[in-house]
């Protein structure tokens, strides 16, 4: 069984050791690149081992995952409003047909669980988001998850719950499955739905692309920035591993989103939504 610091290039990499200039460069190499548009990636993340093990675990768990029988979502992933305009962002619905391998079907023994468990990581993480703390995200659904994307499948312009999420690249498309985003479009304060519009009516002048290759590990604030995965044109499957953190403790998704993006819900989601944790009054 590999050690968490043999999962990553801890040489490349010494998250593991506050005191090492290597790691503090990193650091400040991550926090410059979120600055300019909230994005940043570290190449080569993990060893080759490492990203051997975190592949053939998500390998084995395909025969699990799960499509969302409605191909339909809007970019909040909720219900529409009637009483907006039917062109209205929370009226446009757009295709989705990526799957999802969820949390719950990785033991605590596997390398994804004990990664994401991984104080060091979580240490090294919170300081390259400026964070002073930072939580695991309490849903015990989605918490830690495999992005699938098969040849043909997307996964269309959404926010996401959290303010920020950790993605680290498992297996890439052979074509398509590029990673698309508009950073910043809309603030905890404003949803800025006329923005919003004009990227989902074609207007492209904002949208930034990403290629990522394996063992990449990625940033994202993805609360505020419109992101897409486009559709994966090649034979392979496209696998993306997903942390999430939470800089408050007891976050988790809402009951509706969770039960339709990963056809199931746990005890957490089952009291009351009105009582969810978020740090901000923006649409799920």
């Amino acid at each position: 069984m590999l050690q968490c610091e043999q999962i990553v290039d801890t040489e490349r990499y010494p998250i593991n050791n506050r005191n090492s200039p290597l790691r503090s460069e990193t650091v400040d190499n991550v926090r410059q690149q979120l600055a300019q548009d909230g994005c940043a990636v570290i190449r080569n993340f993990f060893s080759n081992a490492g990203i051997k093990s975190l592949l053939q675990e998500a390998v084995e768990r395909l025969p699990e995952v799960y499509y969302s029988p409605n191909k339909a979502c809007n970019v909040y992933l909720g219900a529409g409003d009637p009483s907006l305009p039917a062109d209205h962002p929370r009226n446009v619905f757009l295709e989705r047909s990526n799957g999802f391998i969820t949390a719950d079907l990785f033991d605590p023994g596997t390398a994804c669980q004990r990664l994401y468990h991984w104080q060091a990581l979580c240490e090294f993480l919170a300081e390259c988001l400026q964070k002073e703390h930072l939580h695991i995200y309490a849903d015990p659904i989605s918490n830690m998850i495999v992005n699938v994307g098969k040849t043909g499948q997307r996964f269309n312009w959404h926010y996401d719950t959290n303010e920020f999420t950790i993605t680290m690249l498992l297996q890439g498309a052979e074509s398509g499955g590029q990673f698309q985003y508009v950073p910043g479009l809309r603030s905890a304060a404003d949803e800025c739905y006329g923005d919003v519009a004009r990227v989902l009516q074609g207007d492209d002048s904002r949208v930034r692309k990403l290629e990522l290759n394996p063992g990449d590990l990625q940033f994202f604030l993805g609360r505020y920035s419109l992101h897409q995965v486009t559709e994966n044109t090649g034979a392979k499957d496209r696998l993306l591993l997903i942390m999430s953190f939470t800089e408050q403790p007891g976050v988790i998704g809402s009951r509706t989103r969770v039960k339709d993006l990963y056809g199931k819900v746990s005890d957490a989601h089952l009291g009351d939504q009105n009582a969810l944790v978020r740090s901000d009054g923006l649409l799920d």
